[in-house]
């Protein structure tokens, strides 16, 4: 299996228009693979920019955020790239296409990092931020999984959201699990 990174990228239309998206990237040697579906504005961005910034963030909302609507982030300008980065980053990378991979659903996009750039401390780790972290992925799977396998984890997951869950962790789950009330309310037979 390969390694795989989860991060928030942003990346820019040819009009300059940010789009800021979840994406785990996969390590490809000394640099990473974007591989974004078809359709998606990530794919469009990079195929018309051949650039993406990935952004190193330990902040739970951003990750929930996006995956339910919540897409409107603060960013912060990267010397020399016209893509920002989030503001919230605590490291970025900006990665630069030089080759791609072809294919109708899932496209490779193989990258170099062209720069780097450090603006905090990573200051640990926590379980809520993870499980945080767990429910997005989960959540960008909703029509993939079966109920129940949803339903246990959420269970398993709000664990850790009741023993170590700060207020930003509390906010970000909440969102995730409307979304997952909502999906389940749309596949559970009615009486």
């Amino acid at each position: 299996m390969p390694y795989i990174r989860e991060t928030i990228l942003t990346t820019a239309s040819a009009d300059g228009v940010v789009h800021i998206a979840p994406l785990g990237i996969i390590q490809d040697g000394d640099g990473w693979v974007i591989a974004p579906f078809r359709p998606s504005t990530t794919l469009a961005n990079i195929e018309a920019t051949g650039v993406a910034i990935v952004n190193y963030t330990d902040e739970a909302k951003i990750f929930a955020g996006c995956l339910t609507g919540r897409r409107d982030w603060p960013l912060a300008p990267v010397e020399g790239c016209a893509v920002p980065r989030l503001d919230a980053a605590l490291s970025h990378d900006v990665l630069e296409v030089v080759s791609v991979t072809g294919d109708d659903i899932r496209p490779h996009f193989h990258c170099r990092v062209a720069s780097s750039g450090q603006h905090r401390p990573f200051l640990g780790m926590n379980r809520a931020k993870a499980a945080v972290l767990e429910a997005a992925i989960l959540v960008s799977r909703l029509k993939m999984l079966p109920t129940e396998k949803i339903e246990d984890e959420i269970a398993y997951l709000k664990i850790a959201i009741d023993k170590t869950a700060g207020p930003d962790e509390e906010q970000a789950w909440y969102w995730l699990l409307e979304k997952v009330i909502a999906h389940l309310a749309e596949v559970e037979p009615t009486a």
